[in-house]
């Protein structure tokens, strides 16, 4: 019988933190998952410390290097790469709560269907608190997006979704120079096939490193205008609200100018929004030129 989901792990010089999705898994009471590994060019021992832990056998293991591409790009190798029904990434850094993969499982069997694009969960810190906010449990179902600007929801969640889905969509763009794009675009087009089934339990454990991209977006923005440029423009024609459409039509701007695109008004799909962006885009763009200062930004 084959496996029902994959638990897919991009990774980059991390062999020193990789270790602990390894032990969650170890002790998961379900073992109905394959761990992809996808090794983004690492230079570290991380080939050597995945080849023990296949050679334990302990959990089902499938290891895949490439050249460095970027956390997107190790995203779209992983999308290529699975075949069982459900997926979830779970961070380097990160690692699976007890029994989640069983939880996950059996909530599926039980409400799961083609007319959800698969489920969303919880994360939380390493000692049990929820990042962020629980989902509304009045309503079964939502996509990511409206999850927060309709219901107000607040705190990265985890995604796990139906790989015929993450391969519908279209794959990340890959500029040249550029290491990242913003994982939120193949959200937001997921959310256009269908919503989440909501499940209020924790799913996975975070913590946000030093060198984890979470804690250094403004530096992200700054090294990957192009690929911000690009996921602003498709928020800002999904966008769920006006606000959410304004608040991306000003990173819109600031992006472009960043890449010294001036005609980003004829490229924009929302014109008017963009202008009236505008002076507030300038204003972020001067601000991230300024700062140096890591923080955590959303991406929703």
């Amino acid at each position: 019988m084959n496996p029902i989901i994959t638990i897919f792990t991009p990774t980059y010089n991390r062999a020193y933190t990789l270790h602990l999705g390894y032990e969650s898994l170890k002790k998961q009471d379900c073992k109905d998952f394959i761990w992809l590994i996808i090794d983004d060019g690492s230079s570290d021992n991380t080939k050597d410390l995945v080849d023990t832990w296949i050679h334990e056998g302990e959990v089902s293991i499938r290891y895949y290097y490439q050249e460095n591409k970027g956390m997107h790009g190790a995203h779209n190798t992983a999308y290529e790469l699975i075949e069982t029904e459900l997926n979830i990434c779970i961070d380097s850094d990160d690692y699976m709560a007890d029994n989640a993969i069983g939880k996950i499982i059996q909530f599926w069997r039980a409400y799961g269907s083609s007319k959800y694009a698969g489920i969303v969960g919880l994360d939380a810190s390493p000692v049990g608190k929820v990042i962020g906010t629980e989902m509304p449990r009045h309503i079964k179902s939502s996509t990511s997006a409206d999850l927060y600007e309709v219901h107000k929801v607040k705190g990265d969640k985890k995604m796990v979704y139906r790989t015929v889905l993450t391969r519908k969509v279209l794959s990340y763009p890959v500029f040249e120079g550029e290491k990242y794009c913003p994982l939120s675009y193949k959200y937001i087009l997921i959310d256009q096939e269908a919503p989440l089934l909501i499940m209020n339990k924790v799913l996975c454990h975070v913590e946000y490193l030093e060198d984890g991209s979470s804690l250094n977006m403004f530096k992200q923005y700054r090294k990957n205008p192009k690929g911000f440029a690009f996921f602003r423009k498709v928020a800002m024609q999904y966008a769920s609200s006006p606000s959410y459409r304004f608040r991306q039509s000003v990173h819109y701007v600031s992006s472009s100018i960043m890449v010294k695109n001036y005609k980003y008004l004829f490229e924009t799909p929302c014109k008017f929004n963009t202008f009236l962006a505008t002076p507030f885009g300038f204003a972020l763009y001067m601000y991230i030129q300024k700062t140096n200062k890591s923080t955590v930004v959303k991406t929703h």
